[in-house]
């Protein structure tokens, strides 16, 4: 190392400290990510279903170690790191899951129809959640959980809003309920309307939290319903990204707004771009390589794999910020918010396929 130029000698030590740094708390995380992997994997074991995902579970046994054990100092950068960094590489990875080819072929009034449920259910969500009291953050992050894709939504809004870990914790804890809530449901309320195969799982496709839910979900009616609520499942999984950039752009006015006093303005371009999180161009870069045939289907699968661990470990660090006392404060509130929203959005659905000849 002494023959190093002094330059690289200097990062080389920097980059050492901050590794040294993280360590204790990203391996802590690594630990509770594991259990909660393993924990599902007894689920399918014993179930043939995992009716609490490993996403799920790392939040749940995170939030737990911290009300019997407080990490110290030494474990903070590294939890805040893995809550912070490792979601926002996890988000990159999504892109590649992406069909633009898919999405287009489902043709104008669906594509439509999903765009506007998508905006009604997030206005109509964060409306009800303010009425019942909710702080703006944690209304935006429950609003947008049902409005797009759950956990995921909630996990990749957050840094956008500079939600807290409690508020995130709140919202993910409360939409993981309901998510299962819903798989279950779903296929009552569907023959009860009287719904075609088509119709189901257009249905399950505006409604149902995650893709794997989605298939759970649509299931029992056909493969028909499988085949149309994934392909719904992932038109609303990208819309992720435009709306994440447009809260990211809000939070940059009101940011610039409060700061204007003695500082010079930067130009609009200057604002967007500082505001706009990387991890939103990230996730457009990906899903555009993914599309034009640069990143091969072994590449893309293996992606969203590493996408879903970085998730799980991200999660395990939120619940390893959590304080319950305040996550207790905004339960029955939060709870109520998740499940009027829901509710309405399942109207909107319904509705909008009868009106729309969707089925």
């Amino acid at each position: 190392m002494s023959r190093l130029h002094p330059t690289f000698r200097s990062a080389f030590s920097s980059a050492a400290s901050r590794l040294t740094c993280i360590l204790p708390g990203l391996i802590l995380c690594l630990f509770v990510a594991l259990a909660a992997i393993g924990l599902e994997w007894i689920e399918w074991r014993w179930t043939g279903r995992a009716w609490l995902e490993a996403l799920v579970l790392a939040i749940l046994l995170g939030a737990i170690v911290r009300t019997l054990w407080t990490p110290g100092d030494r474990f903070l950068s590294g939890i805040h790191f893995s809550a912070k960094y490792l979601l926002e590489a996890a988000i990159v990875l999504v892109g590649a899951m992406l069909s633009f080819d898919a999405i287009a072929a489902s043709g104008p009034t669906l594509l439509v129809t999903i765009v506007a449920m998508v905006l009604l259910s997030i206005a109509t969500g964060y409306v009800i959640a303010r009425i019942l009291g909710l702080p703006k953050r944690l209304a935006t992050l429950i609003a947008c959980g049902n409005a797009i894709c759950g956990n995921s939504a909630i996990a990749a809004v957050a840094p956008a809003i500079g939600a807290r870990g409690e508020e995130v914790a709140a919202a993910i804890s409360f939409t993981a309920i309901l998510g299962i809530a819903v798989v279950l449901t779903l296929p009552f309320v569907g023959g009860w309307l009287g719904m075609t195969e088509k119709g189901y799982g257009v249905f399950a496709g505006l409604t149902v939290y995650a893709v794997p839910q989605v298939l759970a979900a649509a299931s029992p009616f056909s493969p028909l319903s499988v085949q149309v609520g994934t392909l719904v499942k992932l038109v609303r999984v990208l819309m992720l990204g435009p709306v994440v950039f447009c809260f990211s752009l809000i939070a940059g006015r009101n940011t610039e707004a409060e700061c204007v006093a003695g500082k010079h303005r930067r130009s609009r371009l200057a604002t967007v771009l500082h505001f706009v999180p990387w991890f939103i161009l990230g996730f457009l870069a990906v899903a555009i390589a993914r599309n034009s045939g640069a990143i091969p289907d072994a590449v893309a699968t293996g992606a969203v794999k590493v996408s879903t661990w970085l998730t799980v470990v991200a999660m395990a660090a939120l619940g390893l910020e959590v304080d319950i006392r305040a996550l207790a404060n905004s339960g029955p509130r939060a709870s109520a918010a998740a499940m009027l929203s829901l509710l309405v959005l399942c109207i909107l659905s319904a509705l909008a396929i009868a009106c729309f000849g969707l089925g």
